[in-house]
């Protein structure tokens, strides 16, 4: 009984751990870009947009699709620095140990 005692300590300092990560992760910033730097995007450790930058020269009215490639590229760039980003805190405490499953952010 007593080794179950201990797993369930260690899950929930394990909970409290990860809630500490997801709140480290909001505070962080990643910047995602496209077009040279033309168009930015800000977003934090999770992946949530903050802001979004583009340079007015990029700001074509017969070319808008080209702006929005290049905002759906900048979107996914900071998305995906985010995601690596997370990863890399998650391997902090989980030891490196890749988990059998999606973690919730």
């Amino acid at each position: 009984m007593a080794d179950i005692m201990k797993i369930l300590q260690q899950a929930q300092q394990m909970q409290g751990r990860l809630q500490e990560i997801q709140d480290e992760l909001q505070k962080m910033t990643v910047v995602g870009s496209a077009g040279g730097g033309m168009v930015s995007v800000e977003a934090d450790g999770k992946g949530q947009i903050r802001k979004l930058s583009i340079d007015p020269s990029v700001v074509d009215p017969t070319d808008v699709e080209m702006l929005e490639d290049l905002v759906l590229v900048a979107m996914s760039d900071a998305q995906k620095k985010a995601a690596e980003m997370a990863q890399g805190e998650m391997g902090k405490l989980t030891g490196g140990i890749d988990l059998p499953f999606k973690l919730p952010f």
